[in-house]
């Protein structure tokens, strides 16, 4: 069986690297997306969902050297089995988490439009063009 997950959304914080004892560095970060639509009631609603998002090896250091909160990316990857928890007010929710294969960055560094490079894990080097969002879908 196989699974894929496609996220476009903006980081929520900076990356934070670290590296496993063998050597290996893994960065972390977090990603949201937004839904908006209007309801039966003709008000405009929206719904933001965060990922956590993990890249290994040579895309985690592509990721944090270029990666900053508020970039807007496309995230390809598996996702991770949910992990339910308990808010303080007892409202249930899941830790959505993606193991990246595949890092996009869409829009220049502290603007968005242009085009950044594109990162894999399995070590190819691409370069290629981010798709341009809407800025009412952007969710800062």
């Amino acid at each position: 069986m196989y699974q894929k997950i496609v996220i476009i959304g903006r980081l929520g914080r900076d990356p934070e690297m670290r590296y496993t004892p063998q050597g290996t560095a893994v960065t972390s970060f977090s990603v949201a997306t937004d839904r908006v639509w209007t309801d039966q009631s003709g008000q405009r609603q929206q719904r933001t969902t965060w990922f956590r998002v993990s890249a290994w090896g040579r895309l985690a250091e592509t990721t944090n050297q270029y990666l900053s909160k508020g970039r807007l990316v496309m995230v390809e990857g598996e996702m991770q089995e949910p992990r339910p928890w308990q808010s303080q007010t007892g409202e249930w929710r899941a830790n959505l988490e993606v193991r990246a294969t595949n890092v996009q960055f869409l829009g220049g560094r502290g603007e968005g439009g242009a085009a950044g490079p594109q990162e894999r894990s399995d070590d190819q080097d691409v370069m290629g063009a981010g798709s341009m969002l809407d800025e009412e879908e952007i969710p800062f």
